[in-house]
């Protein structure tokens, strides 16, 4: 029996039915009238579809006051769009796109009407991103036409679209819809048919750890937010974006993406349903993670949970030198730091010589600071003159604070511990800036655990606005006060953490790569779409492919490592690919090859 839709490519997609007009139908809409196509807005709410035409009147207005749109072009948008509550209307459609609640039941009754209803050789497109597109294609008559067609919110702005095929899709159903989003001016990714597709089904594990982290109150909410906004680049902290997305919706695409992969990482953490069930959802609800102005309001208010200064911490110690062991790329970062906030500053390494090429690294990092305008050539000389190379730790003996950055080894620094215990005044904070090992593993190597704690800059430290400050369970309060206030005077975001692999910043970015790296194994996406994905879809500045050969594949498979040591979950295990390139020596752009190949320098 043939079927209405062969590979005989389809006429251009012209009329669009758009079935669900709240926020994301709305958006669509908006999208399809500005790039010319005849829109069919239909909802069971006279209101819902009366507030989209508001809607389409107030955002067009606006462009017309930016200059983006003339009056004609507004009148000639808001005419190509016609709204009601008649599922009849989509009859004249070419395409349908389904964007009502996250139910089966509720949007298989709408592709049952929908059957008896538009053409055949109409293409009916459900805008889902948690549930499976072959289970709704497989309850239609005509299960090739049907297919997924996921934007991301704000529709408008946003420049992702995921066209997900199901085993039963017609090719040219798929060609039709991709040349569609790029008539859009949009970047259509091609993948399966599996929970969350490639964007949603990695940002929402890495919500998901977020939102455990916190509730195993590791940290608090505006640190866990203002580490990842500072440490990655991103535009949201997690816990804000789940209040964005709504909680309770997030909640249905993790179980979703658990019901599929039985994966730990997927299963909702306690506090979505908790939060759920008690109607705090996020910003639409006034309240979630944090507390709003106004349902629908993106304003925080201080609540209960805000963090105040009440002047009951410690006061700290006293810090005039600093001393920096290390010669490497981080080590000459945070010497170059602290003596821009006036410190003076030892750098020691193991040599004479690899301490002073380590200065004159900083001395290059300077006069880029002045050939740049971002200070002048006498500041850059007087922030050279506070560091002093040397290669004796001895020098360390009058510093306030001394700061290691040496390999991520753990044999070799505790090694160094046991020297500046020895080396070190009494009273001296010594600091660590691993970024995996425990902290609390140096500080056993000395005679003064309390004086020890951890400071986990980021590369490149002039940079990067972040330092992680790690408590041990032996780190004395006024230790910790003294590094506060010492993050603040160098200028850095200070966010506290237990001690613990991974601390804030890799125990939820590693996990993330790792998953992407899944993805790649099991052929579901290729590499260029999903750095395309979580870039357009995600707001990531980076791939998370771009982001593990810049950091090194050797340096991620260790860390994940110890990720899968401490927290002993099947879901963290290195995924194999991973080790098989390591294995091979491609270990990113310092070799030349990674995921991708690059140019000899």
């Amino acid at each position: 029996m043939a079927t209405p839709l062969s590979d005989t490519p389809l006429s251009p997609l012209r009329t669009v039915a758009v079935v669900g007009l709240g926020t994301m139908g709305t958006g669509i809409t908006e999208v399809l009238a500005a790039a010319g196509r005849d829109v069919i807005g239909i909802d069971v709410s006279e209101t819902q579809a009366a507030r989209c035409v508001a809607a389409l009147e107030a955002s067009t207005a606006r462009a017309v006051e930016r200059g983006r749109l003339t009056g004609q072009q507004r009148a000639e948008l808001l005419a190509r769009v016609t709204t009601g509550t008649d599922l009849s209307a989509a009859a004249a459609a070419d395409l349908v796109i389904e964007v009502a609640p996250e139910s089966y039941e509720i949007k298989q009754q709408i592709f049952r009407e929908l059957d008896g209803i538009v053409r055949p050789e109409t293409v009916l497109a459900t805008g889902t991103n948690a549930l499976s597109v072959t289970r709704l294609a497989a309850d239609s008559a005509h299960p090739e036409r049907v297919l997924g067609m996921h934007f991301f919110n704000p529709a408008p702005a946003m420049k992702l679209v995921e066209v997900v095929s199901s085993v039963l899709t017609a090719p040219a159903a798929v060609t039709a819809v991709t040349n569609l989003a790029l008539d859009l001016g949009k970047e259509p990714v091609a993948v399966g048919d599996r929970p969350g597709f490639v964007a949603d089904g990695l940002l929402f594990g890495y919500l998901n750890q977020a939102a455990a982290m916190y509730e195993a109150n590791y940290a608090s909410r505006e640190d866990i937010d203002a580490a990842m906004r500072l440490g990655c680049g991103l535009p949201m902290g997690p816990l804000a974006l789940l209040d964005l997305i709504g909680v309770d919706t997030a909640r249905t695409v993790l179980e979703a993406m658990y019901t599929a992969s039985r994966d730990r990482l997927h299963a909702p953490a306690p506090i979505l349903k908790q939060l759920s069930e008690a109607g705090l959802t996020g910003r639409k609800a006034g309240r979630g993670f944090y507390t709003y102005e106004a349902p629908g309001s993106g304003t925080v208010v201080e609540d209960g949970l805000t963090p105040r200064e009440d002047g009951a911490s410690a006061a700290g110690r006293p810090v005039r030198s600093v001393g920096v062991a290390g010669s490497g790329t981080m080590a000459s970062g945070i010497a170059e730091v602290f003596a821009k906030a006036g410190f003076e500053v030892v750098l020691a390494a193991r040599s004479e010589e690899k301490a002073q090429a380590a200065k004159a690294r900083i001395g290059k990092s300077l006069s880029r600071s002045v050939d740049k305008g971002r200070m002048t050539a006498e500041a850059a000389a007087s922030t050279l003159d506070l560091i002093r190379a040397t290669g004796t730790y001895d020098d360390f003996a009058d510093v306030d604070l001394a700061v290691e950055a040496v390999a991520e080894d753990l044999e070799v620094k505790r090694q160094l511990f046991a020297t500046l215990d020895k080396v070190c005044k009494p009273g001296a904070v010594l600091a660590t800036t691993t970024s995996s090992l425990p902290v609390v593993a140096c500080a056993r190597a000395t005679s003064r655990p309390q004086d020890v704690i951890g400071m986990h800059f980021f590369n490149p430290a002039p940079a990067m606005k972040l330092v992680e400050v790690v408590r041990t369970v032996l780190t004395a309060d006024d230790v910790h006060a003294t590094v506060r206030e010492v993050c603040a005077k160098i200028r850095k975001h200070a966010v506290d953490c237990g001690d613990r692999a991974g601390f804030i910043v890799n125990a939820l970015l590693f996990p993330y790569l790792n998953n992407a790296v899944k993805m790649v194994q099991e052929h579901y996406a290729t590499l260029d779409d999903i750095d395309a994905a979580m870039k357009l879809g995600g707001g990531y500045p980076m791939g998370p492919f771009e982001l593990l050969d810049v950091v090194g594949l050797d340096v991620s498979l260790a860390i994940e490592k110890v990720l899968h040591r401490e927290f002993r979950d099947p879901g963290l295990a290195p995924a194999p690919l991973l080790e098989h390139l390591v294995a091979a020596g491609c270990l990113g752009r310092k070799t030349g090859r990674g995921f991708r190949e690059y140019a000899k320098r």
